[in-house]
């Protein structure tokens, strides 16, 4: 069992607690901050991203008596960085819910199940850029997949609305709102049973109680579900009142309608009074005597089981759609006998006859799943604060977040994936390497700060508290909101001695006391109307290539196998060993190495910011996937050296014949510093290509997570227009060059070897395979359609640890004089063949109209190759 904090805890243990407020909160209220920012950071030594300033700028600081629940609230800030992905100029920013970019998401990595949750907590983020950039991607961007998963688009953004106070924003995403509710009912709306109908599978939740009852356990039981039906109701309620905002009043009148006429439809055919829940209802007749318009266990092989209650079941309420009289439902959450447990809540009540906790991914039936329980508290934080009932109380909101806080534990570190076992807290079997570390699925930050502290938005001038905070706490503090453009900060300091602004619950904007009550209770604040600073101009970086093209091409005068240059301008930034996403240098003789990046036409540069790492002085970060069998070659994060920060660096630019050092430069900081931005600043340049130059300290290398490089430009950007010297590369398949193989594995294509994409995860599944060769050798071949001089070959070698892996040999050959040759080879880097790495063959430049490469396998596994690159020589 954990240990909890609950009204009951020994007094010394409190003063244990009490005694550390000192190196959390401010001298005064003459320092000008309520809390210590600092001081409260420097704790975490397992934080990744150790960019102070980072935080300090965008997000809210949050202190309390309890030290679990604030590691797991600054640990989920820390991961939000992991997973911030600037797409594209165009695109700029959106996140990923997985920490690779599997091939079941849209375009950048982004998933569409998820993105209620994190909208729902980046929203608090005090850098409107990124909310508006992520609620305008599932639109604006090609290959984005707004319905691939059921969310709530419109509920989301229109809470971000709320925090945001922007008017051009929800205009800007309003459009978005409808065109999502149009897609649905084109899609899902059954006309005669007026609800929406889907399945599990497409809600995130595979492998269900219902589905289990099928032919197709996986994904199988069509239905009308309390998930899509609520989370439409939410996005027509949303459109209405964003309609009412701008005077359209017919809109309004619409949505509101089709809202309220959805809402009494779930209550009416999804409520079970003989077992006070909300249940699935299945669409159709299925195998074992299932009927249509039925409830889970209402027939089929469990008719009559009293059981059948899955945590959906209180969906409804995280958007407020039950009317009073429901509320019996949530006599079951905190007991034993139905979803509490140890690391819970269970996804299926314990007694269930189907009740299971899986031992792999991915299976909804028993399993802890931290996306339910975001789902859940929010529904009971909303039960608590709007409705009249006493089934629930604050002191089971507190509890379940504080469990939901420990839960997210591995090693004695924050962490967080994929689902865990209610019983033991573990995360084994839903943890797959470069795949689910730090998964993305599910929301903390705004159950602490919407929740817990009690901050809830509203779209007019008011500032609502309502703290579920425990009574028993002495103190906590929120520091730092930005809500309608104003700095908003709620205190509870019962004896005003923690930190020093008064005694009780009290409530600053903009600096100044709105507000203060002696207990702890609601709350509500006139503010002045939303205080919203003027739009800077909007940069674009220019140095992210994530559209398979050639260019921007990153290259360096040397490059650790395992970690070749792509990794550094793909938009991500991370600085952990395991999973890496990083370019380290080899290094060279002289102790000094470059990076590059060549812009392909001119680019307006005004800054550049290097994210260098640190292995070694930064604190470790212990929490990893499973990497026994992922294939990658050896441990993650290993290299010949140590990886620091450089001793020194330049940044230079390229005149169109030589580099200079870029004038008038400004940094900060002033010295290279390790897992945190490194901004250099200078007045505007036009260049084709930057690149920095590491003087790496006495032995050690040096390495990044990543280069930006940031100017103003219109949209769309202008392309490139310098040759492309990747001969092999063709990101359409269309003409020359042309590609194929003497064998093919039957899930893999020999085009996607060549279309620009480098995918070596697991789930990547961009890739050529021998997988399954009757030969012991195959080869790959690229034609140019007319002779080329050819200097050099890379190959990015794919491997699962399993039935794919590094050939035990391969050599290159070209075509002359009628015959294939093999090339004079010059250099071979790595000398053993290597998956996960770039593997680089330089030979003496040959003129030629075909090249190949000629794998020998390590059977009984075949090779894969993800990219096949063939350059032009020099």
């Amino acid at each position: 069992m954990k240990t909890r904090v609950t009204a009951s805890r020994p007094a010394v243990a409190l003063l244990a607690i009490l005694s550390s407020a000192a190196t959390l909160t401010s001298c005064g209220p003459s320092s000008g901050t309520i809390l210590d920012h600092r001081a409260i950071l420097q704790r975490y030594d397992w934080l990744d991203n150790r960019d102070f300033d980072w935080y300090e700028t965008h997000v809210p600081f949050f202190d309390s008596p309890d030290t679990a629940l604030d590691a797991t609230y600054y640990y989920r800030w820390d991961l939000v960085t992991k997973h911030l992905t600037y797409g594209s100029p165009a695109s700029g920013y959106t996140f990923t819910e997985f920490i690779d970019r599997p091939f079941w998401s849209g375009a950048y990595g982004s998933i569409s199940c998820p993105l209620g949750h994190q909208l729902d907590e980046v929203r608090w983020l005090k850098e409107p850029r990124v909310i508006e950039d992520f609620a305008r991607y599932w639109f604006e961007t090609p290959g984005a997949e707004p319905r691939r998963y059921s969310n709530w688009y419109g509920d989301a953004v229109w809470s971000a609305y709320e925090v945001l106070g922007d008017t051009s924003f929800l205009r800007a995403v309003y459009p978005h709102m409808q065109q999502q509710v149009r897609g649905w009912t084109h899609e899902h709306w059954d006309g005669e049973h007026r609800m929406y109908d889907w399945v599990g599978a497409w809600d995130g939740m595979e492998t269900n109680i219902n589905s289990r009852l099928t032919d197709d356990p996986f994904s199988g039981a069509e239905g009308y579900r309390p998930t899509l039906d609520s989370y439409l109701y939410a996005d027509m309620k949303a459109i209405s009142r964003a309609a009412v905002l701008f005077g359209d009043s017919a809109r309004a009148e619409l949505y509101g309608s089709r809202a309220d006429s959805l809402k009494r439809r779930v209550e009416d055919e999804l409520w079970d009074s003989s077992r006070d829940f909300f249940f699935h209802q299945f669409a159709h007749d299925e195998k074992g005597g299932i009927r249509a318009k039925t409830l889970t266990y209402q027939s089929g092989p469990y008719a009559g089981n009293p059981h059948g209650r899955v945590e959906i079941g209180y969906i409804p309420w995280q958007f407020e759609l039950p009317d009073s009289g429901y509320a019996s439902a949530w006599r079951f959450l905190m007991d034993t006998a139905y979803f509490a447990a140890p690391y819970g809540p269970t996804t299926v009540e314990r007694g269930d006859p189907q009740f299971y906790v899986s031992p792999r991914c991915c299976v909804w039936s028993g399993n802890e799943w931290p996306y339910a329980t975001t789902q859940t508290l929010v529904a009971m934080a909303n039960l608590l604060d709007d409705y009249t009932q006493s089934v629930v109380t604050k002191d089971d909101y507190y509890k379940l977040l504080r469990t939901y806080a420990l839960d997210q534990r591995m090693n004695g570190r924050p962490y967080v994936a994929e689902a865990a076992n209610p019983f033991t807290g573990s995360w084994s079997g839903h943890n797959t390497f470069y795949h689910s570390e730090h998964y993305f699925h599910s929301g903390f930050v705004n159950l602490v700060i919407s929740g817990l502290v009690g901050l809830r938005p509203r779209a007019d001038d008011t500032l609502e508290v309502a703290p579920l905070a425990p009574d028993d706490w002495p103190y906590f503090a929120l520091e730092g909101v930005r809500y309608h453009g104003h700095d908003v900060s709620i205190v509870w300091d019962r004896d005003g001695t923690t930190y020093e602004r008064g005694a009780g619950l009290s409530v600053w904007v903009d600096g100044r006391l709105m507000e203060r009550r002696a207990g702890l209770g609601p709350m509500r604040v006139a503010i002045s109307p939303p205080r919203l600073p003027a739009r800077a101009p909007r940069l674009n970086d220019y140095a992210v290539n994530n559209e398979r093209a050639v260019y921007p091409l990153a290259t360096a005068s040397s490059s650790d196998p395992r970690y070749p240059p792509f990794w550094a301008v793909d938009g991500n930034r991370w600085y952990h060993p395991s999973p890496p996403n990083r370019w380290v240098a080899a290094p060279s003789a002289g102790g000094s190495d470059w990076l590059q990046v060549d812009f392909g036409t001119e680019r307006p540069i005004e800054s550049v910011k290097l994210y260098f790492l640190d292995d070694v002085d930064a604190p470790p970060v212990e929490a990893t996937g499973e990497e026994d069998r992922s294939g990658f070659p050896g441990k993650p994060g290993e290299t010949t050296l140590p990886v620091r920060p450089p001793a020194s660096y330049e940044v230079q630019m390229w005149t169109g014949s030589s580099w200079t050092d870029v004038p008038d430069q400004t940094r900060k900081p002033e010295s290279p510093e390790g897992r945190r931005a490194n901004t250099v600043g200078f007045p505007r340049i036009s260049t084709s290509k930057i690149r920095v130059v590491l003087h790496h300290q006495q032995g050690s290398t040096s390495g990044l997570t990543e280069i930006e490089a940031w100017g103003p430009g219109e949209l769309p950007i202008p392309a490139a227009t310098a040759p492309v010297r990747d001969l092999a590369w063709n990101p359409n398949g269309d003409g020359y060059p042309r590609v194929r193989a003497s064998y093919t594995g039957p899930s893999d294509s020999p085009a996607e070897a060549v279309d620009g994409r480098i995918a070596l995860t697991r789930y990547s599944r961009n890739r050529w395979t021998a997988f399954r060769s009757p030969n012991r050798t195959d080869w790959l071949e690229v034609d140019f359609g007319e002779a080329k001089r050819v200097g050099s070959v890379e190959l990015y070698f794919y491997g699962d640890g399993g039935g794919i892996a590094a050939p035990k040999e391969y050599h290159v050959e070209v075509w002359r004089d009628g015959a294939w040759r093999p090339v004079a080879e010059q250099s071979r880097t790595p000398e053993a063949p290597m998956v996960w790495a770039q593997n680089a063959v330089k030979f003496d430049p040959v003129g030629t109209p075909r090249v190949r490469v000629i794998f020998t396998h390590a059977l009984p596994a075949f090779t894969g190759v993800t990219e096949m690159r063939v350059w032009e020589a020099e």
